[in-house]
């Protein structure tokens, strides 16, 4: 199983259409995925679910993360890293069930310049933590209120070749 996660839980948030973007085109390319948003946990995940604590709204989730063998993770820069429900949310997570040998593709977007190089970076030291394998090519995409269309789709060149580069060495690997 496959899953791409919506690193945010942000109502309407530009991770949540590059997430879906990319499972299109990975269907496109023949690729079946799930897709998983944050905005989907529970609401007391804090007190329901951390420290061994495990909640019924939360089974299906741990249930998702368990079977998933490779995640694909849309990430935005908040405050100069990733978002603290992503780290709540795997520390959530059993471990080493949900994470551990498996693989993942790392996307960071951001309404300033740089991408989320920064927060893409800090979760790849969890995901090393984790033992989760991480595709060395990681995605940066910047300003990313002028990389999508009325469509929710990339269109710019650059963009395009190196997140269609990224999906299919994520599908090989």
């Amino acid at each position: 199983m496959i899953t791409i996660i919506s690193g945010t839980n942000r109502p309407g948030s530009n991770t949540l259409k590059v997430s879906k973007y990319y499972q299109k085109v990975l269907a496109e390319k023949g690729l079946e995925t799930q897709l998983f948003s944050l905005e989907q946990l529970p609401d007391n995940l804090i007190a329901s679910d951390l420290y061994g604590k495990r909640s019924p709204e939360f089974e299906p989730i741990q249930e998702m993360m368990t079977k998933t063998s490779k995640f694909l993770f849309v990430i935005p820069e908040y405050n100069g890293s990733f978002p603290g429900v992503l780290k709540t949310f795997i520390d959530a997570c059993q471990f080493p069930d949900s994470f551990y040998d498996k693989k993942a593709a790392l996307v960071g977007i951001s309404s300033g310049k740089y991408g989320n190089i920064r927060g893409i970076d800090h979760f790849g030291g969890v995901c090393s933590y984790l033992h989760l394998h991480v595709l060395p090519l990681r995605i940066h995409i910047s300003i990313i209120k002028t990389e999508l269309n009325e469509l929710d789709e990339f269109f710019k060149e650059d963009t395009l070749k190196f997140s269609n580069q990224q999906m299919d060495k994520f599908i090989a690997f």
